[in-house]
């Protein structure tokens, strides 16, 4: 077992996520790169200062404009809208590896009498006319539907027979607008050794090893125990989940690490230990301001976070407006090796304004002219991400 200082622990993870010191990915292929590494960033539609997966990469990411992902979705077809922890952005090439939850939404389909005609008015409409939203197609029926792979459910119609198909991979999303999605056939984008592959993995345990080994190096470090970051893993139970650990370990795929004064042992992938021999090698690493996503791999498990960083964070968007301890949207604030405070940030795309609207500094935290320089460089970055000309802040 190896022995890091909470400190060492802190730097194992920033450095794993490309927040620490010079950054380790640049421009489109950094983009690809990171995915890769994490194996999926969380999708979430809401846009007050970016959405949730462009705020993940911009933090990481020198140079990232928000174009590079819609070109690495749509257009390059490298990247692709799926389900894995809950709406997500996986590589293609992991496409395979969810065979097992398109068949579970093929036989969830049967549930809906009319389902198979409605599906073949999609396929003609397509066919006839390309890519199209709920809103192009207005098909009769009267049903509730309820997604086998993810929580999308209501009774309109026509979106819930494109968010079946698109459940079950015969739909893949073509692009957005907004937050509107519109569906094409997957297999006009998908390679065929990918669309037809079969489940690579047709164990249960085999799967569910794949799937925490991915989990631990979207994260960096977990626990065996109760977390976010093993959300939409389907039967993966305590029991299972505890042979999954020590198959893992007798086979050396992942590292145990014992963190001072944290009472549960952590694991990394054995393919990360060179970050670790690094952390042990005493960085001195240059410090770096980052506002980070409230959805972001590193913070997937918000009690680890606050076991090794000091810092709780909730994201309070579906808090009531009364109960908000901080405000609707607020990023957590990195400066260097710890989590400082917390901003609430709107771009007002109509004026071209970054609005800074608040920031809370965690106890203890002083704004120096060194951290007040860190943050002015971090908001100015933030406001070319946002494509806003200026910035209007309070008092850092």
């Amino acid at each position: 077992m190896i022995e890091l200082t909470n400190r060492q622990a802190r730097q194992f993870l920033l450095l794993k996520h490309g927040l620490l010191g010079e950054y380790q990915f640049a421009g489109k292929e950094g983009v690809l790169d990171f995915v890769r590494q994490v194996g999926c960033i969380q999708y979430d539609p809401i846009d007050v200062c970016g959405k949730n997966a462009e705020l993940v990469l911009q933090s990481r990411i020198k140079g990232f404009t928000k174009n590079m992902l819609d070109e690495l979705l749509y257009k390059d077809r490298l990247l692709i809208d799926y389900p894995d922890k809950n709406l997500a952005i996986i590589p293609l090439e992991d496409w395979p590896y969810f065979e097992r939850y398109r068949q579970a939404a093929r036989q969830h389909a049967k549930r809906y009498p009319g389902m198979e005609e409605l599906t073949e008015q999609v396929r003609v409409h397509i066919h006839n006319h390309g890519a199209l939203s709920s809103d192009d197609l207005q098909l009769d029926g009267n049903f509730s539907w309820q997604s086998a792979i993810h929580w999308s459910s209501g009774n309109n119609t026509s979106r819930s027979v494109l968010e079946q198909m698109y459940s079950t991979g015969e739909l893949i999303i073509h692009h957005k607008k907004g937050t509107r999605k519109y569906y094409d056939i997957a297999e006009k984008y998908i390679p065929p050794n990918l669309l037809n592959a079969p489940e690579p993995l047709m164990a249960e345990l085999d799967h569910h090893k794949w799937r925490v080994l991915r989990r631990i190096g979207a994260v960096g470090l977990l626990w065996n125990r109760a977390s976010d970051a093993w959300l939409n893993i389907w039967g993966l139970k305590a029991v299972q989940r505890n042979e999954v650990f020590r198959q893992l370990l007798d086979e050396a795929r992942i590292v145990a690490i014992a963190v001072e004064q944290l009472k549960d042992t952590l694991y990394c992938r054995a393919e990360d230990l060179p970050l670790i021999e690094a952390v042990l090698q005493n960085p001195n690493p240059k410090f770096r301001c980052e506002l980070i996503a409230p959805l972001d791999n590193l913070i997937w498990d918000r009690k680890l976070i606050s076991e090794l960083f000091g810092f709780d964070y909730t994201w309070e968007i579906y808090t009531p407006a009364i109960k908000r301890k901080f405000g609707y949207y607020v990023l957590p604030l990195l400066y260097g090796e710890s989590l400082i405070g917390r901003a609430e940030i709107i771009a007002e795309r109509k004026t071209g304004t970054l609005v800074v609207k608040n920031i809370w500094y965690e106890n203890g935290i002083q704004p120096t002219k060194q951290l007040r320089t860190a943050m002015n460089h971090c908001f100015q970055r933030f406001a070319f991400f946002n494509g806003c000309g200026t910035i209007s802040e309070v008092e850092i």
